[in-house]
C-alpha cells in the first residue's frame, strides 16, 4: 500500500503523550514488531502546530528511534514521517483511517 511523506519543515512538534509499546494482540500481550528489522514498535502522541493550526497524531515508531527520556511537552524533530491509509473489517463493520509512521523522533535543540 502506498505511503506519503509528510513535510514538517515549517511545523513545531511537541510530545503530547509518552511512548507506549504498540500491541499486535492486546489479549495475549503480543507486541507489534517492525516487519523489516524485527524491532519492537512504540506509539507516541505528537502535537503538530503549523500555520496557526494544531493537531494531535498517534505515530508509530520503532523503539530504536525513540529516546528513553521522551516526556510530554518535549519539543522534537520527526525523522521520516509518512502517512498511509488503511481499511479493515471488524465484526462485520468496515473501518478506515490514516496510519502515521516515523523512523525516529529526536529532541529539538
Amino acid at each position: 500500500m502506498p505511503s506519503f511523506k509528510i513535510d514538517l519543515s515549517t511545523a513545531i512538534v511537541f510530545v503530547a503523550t509518552a511512548p507506549e509499546p504498540k500491541m499486535a494482540n492486546k489479549k495475549t500481550g503480543e507486541r507489534a514488531v517492525d516487519r523489516d528489522t524485527g524491532a519492537g514498535l512504540s506509539t507516541v502522541g505528537l502535537l503538530v502546530s503549523d500555520e496557526g493550526e494544531g493537531n494531535l497524531y498517534q505515530v508509530t515508531i520503532p523503539e530504536t528511534g525513540v529516546p528513553e527520556d521522551l516526556t510530554p511537552g518535549t519539543p522534537v524533530k520527526v525523522v521520516g514521517l509518512k502517512a498511509r491509509d488503511w481499511e479493515n473489517t471488524f465484526n462485520g463493520e468496515k473501518r478506515h483511517g490514516i496510519a502515521f509512521r516515523a523512523v525516529a523522533v529526536t529532541p529539538a535543540v
